[in-house]
C-alpha cells in the first residue's frame, strides 16, 4: 500500500475524498511547530523514561520528521539533553518517516512491527538509513509505546 493514498478498507465518497485532499493541502502549509510541541511533550512522557543512556546518545541531536499522510500533518523533532525538542523548517531532517495514521497507531500500540509496515509500503523512511535502523531497533527493544 502506498502511504500517500487512502487506506483501501476506508473508502471515502468522491466529495468527501476531495474535501479531505483540500484540508490536507491547507494543513501541509501550516507550520509544524504546534503539533511538534504536542508530540515532544507526549514523547517526553511515554518514550524518554524508557531510553537508557546509550539509546539517548545514539538518537540525540538529529532531526526527524514524521508525516501523517492523509492529514498532511508533519511533526519535526530532535532529542536534546532535556528531552524532545521542536525543530523549525529551516533545519533539514536526517530521517523522514511517512505513513497513514492507522499504520502509525498500530505501530505505537505494538499491533504491527515496523519491518512489516515498511515492506508493505505502509511506512516509508527516507534519509539516513543507519539512523533509521538505530531508531527502529531501539523502539523494537522498548516495545509498544501505548497500550
Amino acid at each position: 500500500m502506498n502511504p500517500s493514498t487512502p487506506h483501501p478498507s476506508l473508502p471515502l465518497p468522491p466529495g468527501l475524498l476531495q474535501a479531505a485532499r483540500q484540508v490536507r493541502e491547507v494543513v501541509r502549509r501550516l507550520p509544524p511547530q504546534p503539533p511538534s510541541f504536542v508530540a515532544a511533550r507526549l514523547l517526553d512522557r511515554v518514550l524518554l523514561p524508557r531510553l537508557d543512556e546509550h539509546a539517548r546518545r545514539d538518537l540525540s541531536a538529529r532531526v526527524v520528521e514524521v508525516e501523517v499522510v492523509e492529514l498532511g500533518l508533519r511533526v519535526r523533532l530532535r532529542l536534546g539533553e532535556r528531552g524532545f525538542e521542536v525543530v523549525s523548517d529551516r533545519e533539514t531532517p536526517v530521517l523522514r518517516i511517512r505513513a497513514q495514521a492507522q499504520a502509525l497507531w498500530r505501530l505505537v500500540r505494538g499491533e504491527d512491527d515496523a519491518d512489516r509496515l515498511f515492506f508493505e509500503r505502509a511506512l516509508v523512511m527516507e534519509g539516513d538509513t543507519e539512523y533509521g535502523l538505530i531508531l527502529k531497533n531501539t523502539l523494537d527493544a522498548i516495545g509498544p509505546l501505548w497500550r
